[in-house]
């Protein structure tokens, strides 16, 4: 061949390659989402009552299923209202009992549950300064539920902040949240009565920061507590995560994260192999597990892991969807059988999704109606091998959906 012809060729090859290096980048494809075949399921009112319900969370464990949140009258006035079910689908309502002013007019937002009962947190804004008038509920198989009257400032007073979650395990009944010092806990070894915890040596906040334990999860017979740290003079939080093996000494392991990118850990799960963590961090959600030698390929693989995990380390293990500083939240989180459900929130709108490998890969979850992030909204989740229960409040209604999930590939 001529060199007069080779150098055109070669000059069209070149342009071609540079344009191509130049291109706007074409963008990946969706992941298909996760489409349950959604049922509605009736929650039906207590005998005598009226109002519309307001559901707030639910949980599973031991085979049965619980709802909690309360009735809501025309005039805005609420009462609080539970419901239990053996199957995820067919729930009758569990008798109600408060003992005082404010326990009357609680909506019970936080439940937890092991074999032998269940506990709720539960809440009514009032008072001279309009603060949550906070207390706790507990359950036993065929009694009603029952408010534990406790002193005001248990849970309230001036040094008050929140009490977020709470969870159930061989230990007893731990519930986390923050005082004025920072993240604090309270510890029962049956929900009939609580214990303070506050100011506690590397739980509280210190000369490092100001902390806030936002949940909790039993591992093994101790307790993992997850939050995170505002550092002093800073405005970027870290992700923290506590261990416990009695409910009273604490030692705080801070979760890696890329450089420069702040966060912190709002939901965590035991999970196959280890416990996991999800939370803002930057502009996505971030997931840890929990590992026994971090350093090793094979950390957090199995046996004892959750425990060792939890008081050892954790390494970041995916991300998803899209956060915004300030914004963004975990509402949810749940596993069973190999899957991670979270609920999050970006500002605009709750959103479902779940995992089948372990927090790595995620899939967006088509809920069955659409519900707004802020306000009196809520969206909450349980899961099981082969579906999922969904309790959802667009604001104007609540409503409960049974979802039916497509086998996981093992």
């Amino acid at each position: 061949m001529s060199p007069v012809r080779v150098r055109p060729v070669l000059a069209v090859a070149a342009a071609l390659l540079l344009s191509a290096c130049h291109a706007t980048p074409r963008p990946l494809p969706e992941p298909a989402p996760v489409r349950p075949q959604w049922q509605p399921v009736e929650l039906a009112l207590p005998a005598g009552a009226t109002g519309r319900p307001v559901l707030r969370d639910t949980a599973r464990c031991a085979g049965r299923w619980y709802v909690v949140g309360g009735l809501a009258d025309p005039a805005g006035e609420t009462r609080p209202a539970a419901w239990s079910s053996s199957d995820g689908v067919t729930w009758a309502p569990i008798p109600v009992r408060g003992q005082t002013f404010y326990g009357r007019q609680h909506v019970l937002y936080a439940v937890a549950c092991r074999d032998d009962g269940m506990a709720a947190l539960g809440a009514k804004t009032g008072g001279v300064h309009g603060n949550p008038r906070t207390g706790t509920w507990v359950w036993r198989p065929g009694g009603p539920v029952r408010e534990v009257p406790a002193a005001f400032e248990l849970f309230g007073g001036p040094r008050a902040v929140s009490a977020s979650r709470l969870a159930a395990g061989p230990g007893g009944w731990l519930v986390a949240g923050a005082r004025a010092d920072g993240a604090a806990v309270w510890t029962s070894p049956d929900a009939e009565g609580f214990v303070l915890r506050e100011g506690v040596a590397e739980l509280a906040g210190d000369g490092r920061g100001r902390t806030a334990a936002y949940d909790v999860a039993a591992v093994g017979s101790g307790w993992l507590v997850v939050g995170s740290l505002l550092p002093s003079g800073g405005t970027a939080r870290t992700p923290l995560s506590w261990f416990s093996a009695d409910g009273r000494v604490w030692r705080r392991v801070v979760l890696p994260v890329p450089s420069g990118a702040a966060g912190a850990a709002e939901r965590v799960v035991p999970a196959d192999g280890g416990p996991v963590a999800v939370g803002p961090l930057g502009d996505r959600f971030g997931v840890w597990r929990g590992c026994g030698d971090c350093g090793s390929p094979s950390a957090g693989a199995a046996g004892a892991a959750g425990a060792a995990g939890a008081a050892q380390g954790w390494r970041r293990v995916g991300g998803f969807g899209s956060a915004g500083p300030g914004v963004s939240t975990v509402d949810a989180l749940a596993a069973s059988g190999g899957r991670l459900v979270a609920v999050t929130g970006d500002g605009a709108q709750r959103r479902l999704w779940m995992s089948r490998d372990g927090g790595a890969s995620w899939l967006p979850v088509i809920t069955p109606v659409p519900v707004p992030d802020g306000g009196d909204a809520a969206l909450a989740v349980a899961v099981r091998d082969d579906g999922l229960l969904v309790v959802a409040d667009d604001g104007k209604a609540s409503r409960a959906w049974w979802g039916t999930l497509p086998a996981v590939d093992r």
